[in-house]
């Protein structure tokens, strides 16, 4: 069985993923090694872009613990077919050459053909795609000051908290996730 992620909006909404290691091997233990130490709990939702995504977290969750970077999926993993990414799933963010963020996710809110191959699909939602479009909705302001120039960030007026992430990995057990040595740390981190 794959493994399974609820998680638990302060709202009493919850969405849950369905992790598919076949298709994000390292991506999928990334995922489980923040979420099982409780990095992403009372969590507010960073970024979001009507009617392009619902970006999780860009500042690694506020943690040093989650300020790493994994080596692209698909040059780690060449036998891996990359996935569409499109409304349903969850793809890993990154920073271009320098690696994918180990935890920063998001979900599309459109197809997105331009993300295979670069931000790998490691799950699909099973539940909450009703609070995923209620938070492409809520009311935001943009981002004055954010590092990387060219990039759109919209937060919500009223944080949208993840109260707890809950992982159900049926007894099985995942490896701490290949991680870029020495990186450039992108500079919304710092």
């Amino acid at each position: 069985m794959h493994p399974i992620a609820t998680l638990h909006m302060k709202n009493g909404k919850k969405i849950v993923i369905e992790l598919l290691p076949e298709s994000a091997p390292n991506t999928v233990n990334s995922f489980i090694y923040v979420a099982s130490r409780g990095y992403m709990d009372h969590h507010a939702i960073e970024r979001i872009v009507p009617g392009n995504w619902v970006d999780i977290s860009y500042t690694a969750f506020g943690r040093k613990e989650c300020q790493y970077l994994i080596p692209n999926e698909f040059e780690l993993n060449p036998q891996v077919v990359p996935l569409d990414s499109h409304p349903g799933v969850v793809a890993m963010g990154g920073y271009g050459e320098a690696g994918l963020a180990g935890c920063e996710f998001f979900f599309p809110l459109r197809n997105c053909p331009e993300h295979k191959g670069t931000y790998p699909v490691f799950g699909k939602v099973l539940e909450g795609m009703d609070e995923i479009y209620r938070l492409e909705k809520v009311d935001t302001v943009p981002v004055t000051d954010f590092p990387i120039a060219g990039v759109e960030v919209n937060r919500p007026v009223e944080p949208q908290i993840i109260e707890k992430v809950e992982m159900e990995l049926f007894g099985q057990t995942y490896p701490e996730p290949v991680r870029v040595s020495n990186p450039e740390l992108p500079p919304c981190w710092k």
